[in-house]
């Protein structure tokens, strides 16, 4: 109950802020940078050591992948199915593919499967959603915007560059092993940062006006985010009859609400800004509600 109490109260404040112009307008960004850049590589030092090598590590890895590859192909469909425009076609092939795996996936799953959990949300996280963001957003945005072509080479960059994501792999050396005391202790510090802050920064970014046009590709992306992508989740555990907490955590981490961050490169790309925003916030607040339905289901 506190952990939930701590998601609502931190995504208020942030709300109420931002609707009071207290900080300044980038503030979004900066405390993103900061989980990024700081909180998030500490989180994944300090957990995925714990993990011991098997099968199981990469279970969350592949069931993100087949749960994108399929929700991108279920929304292209909906999609030439509405006769979408291509603006709002690129929009929802971001914000209706791509989940919060971690900004809202860290507290949301650490509340309910407590932080033995944590490992494998930053393997669902890392390889699967960011990854993806990096290479499949970075084509989606490209495409629909039609402003610009899309470079391997850059994409690649990002990806080794990105502090999350080079963290992820230098602590793969030390799986097994147990850092001193002083180190875990300020590990621990620095990733505990990573609830507050994300979830202020959540409250930040949250918009709620959706015109009456926008309706029907609002409810198309909200149902294949929170309905059919954790179905798919949940339809490849019971086929390769997966179990255990690496299981429980991919089916939840499915069910996440929209990426803010795919918002954002749909915004910045010129794809139907306003409709993203809407999708984005109302997906996170509905997701509250979809991922509670989902856990009692899979407990």
């Amino acid at each position: 109950m506190e952990n939930f109490a701590l998601i609502f109260v931190a995504m208020l404040i942030g709300y109420i802020i931002n609707k009071q112009d207290i900080f300044p307008k980038d503030t979004p960004i900066i405390l993103n940078q900061f989980i990024l850049y700081i909180s998030l590589p500490a989180l994944v030092l300090l957990k995925i050591p714990q993990l011991t090598f098997s099968f199981e590590i990469i279970i969350p890895v592949i069931i993100a992948w087949i749960v994108m590859g399929i929700s991108a192909v279920a929304v292209l469909s909906l999609c030439k199915i509405m006769n979408f425009s291509k603006e709002v076609t690129g929009a929802l092939m971001l914000v209706a593919v791509l989940g919060n795996t971690s900004f809202v996936g860290i507290p949301v799953i650490q509340a309910y499967l407590g932080d033995s959990a944590l490992p494998y949300v930053v393997m669902y996280d890392q390889l699967g959603s960011f990854i993806a963001l990096a290479t499949y957003g970075t084509f989606i945005a490209a495409y629909y915007s039609s402003e610009e072509s899309v470079d391997v080479k850059v994409i690649a960059k990002k990806i080794i560059t990105f502090p999350p994501f080079l963290f992820l792999i230098i602590s793969m050396f030390f799986i097994g092993r147990t850092f001193n005391p002083v180190v875990i202790s300020v590990l621990e510090s620095l990733a505990s940062t990573i609830v507050p802050l994300a979830l202020v920064a959540v409250g930040l970014q949250l918009r709620f006006k959706l015109p009456p046009h926008d309706i029907k590709p609002f409810i198309s992306a909200l149902s294949v985010k929170l309905i059919l992508s954790p179905l798919i989740a949940i339809g490849v555990v019971t086929i390769f009859s997966w179990q255990g907490k690496a299981a429980l955590v991919s089916i939840m981490e499915a069910g996440m609400g929209p990426m803010i961050t795919a918002g954002a490169v749909a915004s910045m790309a010129g794809l139907a800004p306003r409709l993203s925003s809407a999708i984005v916030g109302y997906g996170i607040l509905i997701s509250f509600l979809t991922t509670w339905i989902l856990h009692n289901y899979i407990t």
